[in-house]
């Protein structure tokens, strides 16, 4: 199989390719549980650029190269010239020339796509203000560790509840990806000012059409959550909206607020998630976040370390250069024998 070169949305992948990188991180993650992760991308490096700030995502990344044996750099904006004082296809050749991959958070998509073109290592997105692909690998590579009594992951109904508008609802979009290229039955429920493009819905639809996936766009919480197996909230207000934020908890309070009484209204298996940060008693309630058995948001957020770990194996790996042991000691030999001699 050859693979995908970069990262960029988890809609191009096939059902195939998405169950094979599952499967990585189920691998890596036993690994880790014995304290055995196989140095896979010793010698590696990743370029970590970061337009946005971050926790999981900077923490997931930067640990998941060194426990896989490489290096992981953290650039920011004012320490690089990344679109400012260098055009996005010089740095990206520059990189590419020193470094075996490149993540970038970028606020535009169209940056990250940019990257890509000019790149010629993997370049990973790790969030724009459209998608969020790691994140959403991560969300249903927890869920099928956590499968209702009875049920395959093909049979599951996903819920995303909250903002689903083209500029804003990014986790709504990633979700439906996921949805889509999983083959899932995904409802999306959110006020009609809030809801999903008629173009977005389109792009998940289409792809549904390959993998037998389902979607339905509502603004009826009952029903959207009557049979739920996960519901997915986001963050309903947002940087540089700051004027909307009345409006916003207007329309969204407290009807698509994730309460246990809504959680309630779904079957008793019904799972919480969240990508994180998430503002409490707002798009979701502490009752739930911190619910025992009805919520995986920690348990999904420390999944964004063992995502991290196989995704990079399962893009950088094939690429790198795997020199036998008796190449290297040749190398060292001969070097050390140059630098004695000349020094």
């Amino acid at each position: 199989m050859i693979k995908p070169k970069h990262l960029l949305d988890t809609i191009d992948l096939s059902r195939e390719e998405m169950l094979e990188l599952f499967e990585t991180i189920r691998m890596l993650k036993k690994a880790d549980a014995q304290g055995a992760v196989p140095q896979l991308l010793k010698g590696a490096t990743l370029a970590m650029i970061f337009e946005e700030p971050s926790t999981r995502t900077r923490v997931s990344f930067e640990t998941a190269m060194t426990d896989l044996g490489g290096h992981a750099l953290y650039l920011k904006p004012g320490e690089i010239h990344f679109g400012s004082h260098e055009a996005i296809q010089d740095t990206a050749r520059i990189l590419s020339s020193m470094c075996d991959g490149i993540m970038l958070r970028s606020k535009e998509h169209e940056t990250v796509l940019k990257l890509a073109g000019h790149a010629s290592v993997p370049v990973f997105n790790a969030m724009t203000y459209y998608n969020h692909p790691t994140q959403g690998i991560c969300d249903f590579f927890t869920m099928s560790e956590h499968l209702p009594a009875g049920k395959k992951l093909e049979d599951l109904h996903v819920v995303f509840v909250g903002d689903s508008r083209q500029d804003t609802g990014i986790m709504s979009k990633e979700t439906g990806h996921m949805c889509a290229t999983l083959g899932l039955r995904y409802t999306v429920c959110s006020p009609t000012r809030y809801s999903m493009s008629e173009q977005e819905q389109a792009k998940i639809r289409e792809k549904m059409v390959q993998t037998g996936g389902t979607l339905v766009v509502t603004d009826d919480v009952d029903a959207a959550v009557c049979d739920a197996d996960f519901i997915v909230p986001d963050v309903w207000t947002y940087y540089g909206y700051e004027s909307e934020e009345a409006d916003r908890m207007a329309a969204f309070m407290p009807k698509y607020q994730l309460n246990m009484d809504m959680l309630n209204r779904a079957p008793t298996h019904c799972k919480a998630l969240h990508c994180l940060p998430a503002n409490r008693e707002v798009e979701i309630t502490s009752e739930v976040l911190d619910h025992p058995t009805r919520s995986l948001v920690f348990q999904e957020a420390e999944n964004r370390l063992h995502t991290q770990r196989g995704l990079l194996a399962w893009y950088l790996y094939p690429r790198m250069k795997q020199a036998n042991e008796s190449l290297r000691q040749y190398n060292e030999g001969h070097m050390r024998a140059f630098l004695d001699a000349v020094l």
